[in-house]
């Protein structure tokens, strides 16, 4: 079994690397014959990454301990579901689903319309760029982060899950990350090779649903992995600008900007070198994000630790790089459409890229700066989260102003509808004034809420007052993404300035008052040996606000088998769309009382429905592709 899923592991690495020559080979002499073979030839060799995941996953779910990897992320206790999630839990594992993806993704791009579509040439330098980042994908799974090594003799029970992957959101947060990371690969390919091949047709078309399609699934991994951190790292918040956190992040800011410099190049037939480097760009940022967490280069709660990718994985970086500037100013220029002034709906969009480019630029800088900083010192400087919030806060502040306007001007310039715009001028002003003089005295937190009420009232005028936008299925995505991030940042605006928090240490039937409810410390209950835990201790809180009962609060401590050196804690939260109730419990002391940390989140939900509607919504915004010699 070990050998066997190596071996198809190596036959696909030597197959995409055959047929990535030999697509190079035939698009410089022009011999589109050869297509033919490397479309069978990637299919077939894409089979045996499948086959190979799949001989780890047997191992995985029959518990095979002489698999090295199954050994150190499973054991006897662990449930049906975490075992099958111990297949991307792992450093191994997790690279070896997102080659799974990008093998999977070119399998079927090679069968849609879009990619039928395209010229000859451009199809075999895709083929060169798509099978040589899988060539190198699958170079670090035989050379460095093998999933199949052997361990004689095989032990009689494994390691187990890392409890804190023991979570739901651990279920799908990896594999959607995994899924907007490779997914990209096939816009960014695609981009290249048409830019290469002089191709007149836009590839934005071609690939504009799977640069949608991975940007949402890459926004669905971020959002679920902020609601993982809040609730199962118990400190109470949902994203502490951690570097693999932030390593997650800056694709996705380099991706939402491509999304919006495209559109310009559909309207105006501008920015085609822009949007390849770009799009390149965003592909380097993902194979970034692997960099950070399994380098070592940066120490971060969620890296899996050295492993000896670094150098490759920096090299392959500066390789797309240098491929792509060199591909970007050697092919035909552009023709030149000026833009309107920024005062128009084409310049808000260019003006909102750079925005998102820049917050990119500063958690990248401010990601790396314990590295930097090397450069003239001896000891690393690392910046915290109050850094990120006071340089990052105010962008999201400035999107969502921008939102606000944007839809009322003209793609020329102009303003669409005068009173509409003064409408919402109006309510900004007014929403600001009333949070400011209700006591939100944080300037940049009133200005991000009061902007967006503005701007969920500017998106019902639209609606209300041009029937043709309730008519177009797009129109529903475009305003509703945007919709959601307005929700995402309006709760974002009272979560973090407003959150009340406190440590206390109760006895029973003691209660202690945070913000307007009163919690009651009412009782403890120890088990042992329940499942694959060692022992827990469970607290319950008896919440009540003006004399009314609000819910119990159950916090708990517990300790795993295999991990019997270190507690874990499982948070309990009273839910609300107003203020949440968050508890953890932190400890237990010797007269018999409990320390909790408690605190109150106001409006954290909507982060959690935002991101939602975000993620549901964009799936709006996907379109059928023509088919070859369709006009539409």
């Amino acid at each position: 079994m070990h050998l066997t899923g190596y071996v198809g592991l190596l036959f696909s690495l030597l197959a995409f690397l055959f047929l990535a020559g030999f697509a190079g080979f035939a698009a410089w002499n022009r011999k589109g014959e050869a297509l033919v073979v490397v479309e069978r030839g990637q299919f077939i060799a894409a089979c045996g990454v499948i086959f190979s995941t799949l001989v780890l996953l047997a191992a995985l779910t029959t518990r095979d301990y002489s698999f090295r990897y199954v050994y150190n992320n499973v054991d006897n206790a662990l449930s049906f579901i975490y075992t099958l999630t111990a297949l991307w839990g792992g450093r191994e594992g997790s690279l070896l689903c997102w080659e799974l993806i990008i093998a999977v993704s070119g399998m079927i791009f090679a069968a849609t319309p879009g990619y039928r579509s395209l010229t000859a040439d451009t199809k075999l330098f895709f083929w060169l760029f798509f099978l040589a980042v899988q060539g190198f994908f699958l170079l670090l799974l035989t050379g460095w982060s093998n999933p199949f090594i052997e361990i004689v003799p095989a032990p009689g029970d494994g390691r187990g899950l890392n409890p804190l992957l023991r979570n739901p959101g651990m279920i799908f947060h990896p594999p959607l990350l995994f899924m907007g990371f490779a997914l990209y690969t096939i816009p960014a390919c695609a981009a290249l090779a048409s830019s290469i091949a002089g191709e007149r047709k836009s590839w934005i078309k071609v690939v504009r649903n799977w640069n949608v399609l991975a940007w949402i699934f890459l926004t669905a991994g971020i959002i679920l992995g902020g609601w993982w951190s809040y609730m199962e790292l118990g400190w109470g918040g949902y994203w502490a600008w951690d570097p693999v956190e932030n390593a997650s992040l800056i694709p996705w800011f380099a991706g939402t900007a491509v999304l919006h410099t495209t559109i310009i190049e559909s309207r105006r037939n501008a920015l085609q070198r822009t949007n390849v480097f770009l799009m390149s760009l965003t592909l380097v940022l993902c194979i970034f994000s692997t960099y950070l967490t399994r380098s070592g280069v940066i120490d971060s709660l969620h890296t899996f630790g050295e492993s000896g990718v670094a150098q490759p994985l920096f090299w392959s970086m500066m390789i797309i790089l240098a491929v792509t500037l060199m591909i970007v100013f050697l092919s035909e220029r552009q023709v030149h459409r000026s833009l309107s002034d920024f005062f128009s709906r084409q310049g808000m969009l260019v003006i909102t890229a750079w925005f998102l480019l820049a917050l990119g630029l500063v958690v990248t800088l401010g990601t790396m700066w314990p590295v930097i900083s090397r450069l003239w010192t001896a000891s690393p400087m690392g910046l915290d989260a109050h850094f990120y919030n006071r340089v990052c806060l105010p962008f999201m502040a400035f999107l969502v102003l921008i939102f606000c306007f944007c839809p009322w001007l003209g793609w020329k310039g102009g303003v669409r509808n005068v009173k509409g715009l003064s409408a919402v001028a109006a309510v900004l002003v007014v929403a600001f004034a009333g949070f400011y003089l209700s006591g939100m005295t944080n300037i940049l937190a009133a200005l991000t809420a009061a902007a967006s009420v503005a701007a969920l009232v500017g998106v019902g005028l639209l609606f209300a007052l041009y029937p043709a936008l309730r008519a177009v299925r797009q129109s529903w995505g475009a305003y509703g993404v945007h919709v959601g991030l307005v929700l995402l940042a309006l709760g974002v605006a009272f979560s973090g300035p407003y959150k009340t928090e406190r440590e206390v240490v109760l006895a029973q039937g003691e209660s202690v008052a945070i913000g307007e409810f009163t919690v009651t410390y009412t009782g403890l209950q120890e088990d042992r040996n329940v499942g694959d835990i060692l022992a827990r201790a469970t607290a319950t809180l008896a919440v009540t606000k003006d004399g009314r009962d609000k819910g119990v609060l159950r916090p708990d401590k517990r300790i795993y088998k295999n991990f019997s050196n270190q507690q874990y804690a499982e948070v309990a939260t009273v839910p609300s769309f107003g203020d949440e109730l968050y508890a953890t419990l932190l400890g237990l002391t010797e007269d018999n009382k409990a320390s909790f940390k408690i605190s109150v989140n106001p409006l954290v939900n909507w982060i959690w429905i935002g991101g939602t509607i975000m993620c549901l919504l964009a799936f709006l915004l996907l379109r059928r592709t023509p088919r070859p010699g369709e006009v539409r």
